[in-house]
């Protein structure tokens, strides 16, 4: 699919000039041509470069926590891309989700909770958020704490229209630290929740 590329005004105070923006897919995902020019730290303006970018959309990362139990919930599930630089592609990860247009960052980290975990949110706390690979993708991470209890926590869930299958796990903290460290927790967002988790838990227990 290709459309007609957009042409922005040339804006020298900014240090970036978008000459055009196209589509080259559109799917379940999107394919952007971008061209611009940008100044040059040594001076002047480079010439024109030409970038394609995935817009896959944000999404929302929730760090399930117990901190009663000191236990996490993480979900395993198939990931088809690992298959090029992992021995697995059942992967355990953080609950996540796409934000859909209109939906909040909370409301996505309530329903996936629920959909992929069949827990509920005791309590939602905002970490913070950042780009997940900036070098090809427009795509925002938005990561929450969950405050959750894990006593009952476990089975299989997911959207069967969705194709889901999910298996949860609980784990202690530093169970989970541990899979992070000798690399079968291999995802970024898995990897900054959980440190983020080990950095912080002490003060997450002592508001109990």
């Amino acid at each position: 699919m290709s459309e007609q590329p957009t042409i922005t005004t040339f804006d020298a105070d900014s240090g970036f000039c978008l000459i055009s923006k196209k589509v080259l897919y559109k799917g379940f995902f999107q394919l952007e041509e971008y061209t611009f020019k940008h100044k040059l730290f040594k001076g002047g303006w480079s010439g024109e470069v030409t970038r394609e970018v995935f817009e896959r959309g944000n999404a929302v990362v929730v760090v399930p926590y117990d901190p009663v139990r000191d236990e996490v919930v993480l979900i395993e599930q198939i990931r088809v891309p690992a298959l090029v630089t992992t021995k697995s592609i059942w992967l355990l990860e953080l609950v996540a989700g796409m934000i859909a247009p209109g939906e909040l960052p909370e409301q996505v980290a309530e329903r996936e909770l629920a959909e992929e975990t069949g827990l509920s949110l005791l309590n939602l706390t905002y970490i913070n958020s950042y780009l997940s690979s900036p070098g090809g993708t427009t795509e925002r991470f938005y990561l929450f704490l969950g405050h959750v209890d894990t006593t009952n926590a476990g089975g299989i869930h997911g959207l069967e229209h969705e194709n889901e299958d999910i298996r949860v796990h609980v784990v202690s903290r530093q169970q989970a630290y541990e899979w992070i460290n000798n690399g079968r927790i291999d995802n970024a967002a898995t990897v900054l929740g959980i440190q983020w988790l080990m950095l912080n838990y002490q003060k997450i227990r002592d508001t109990l």
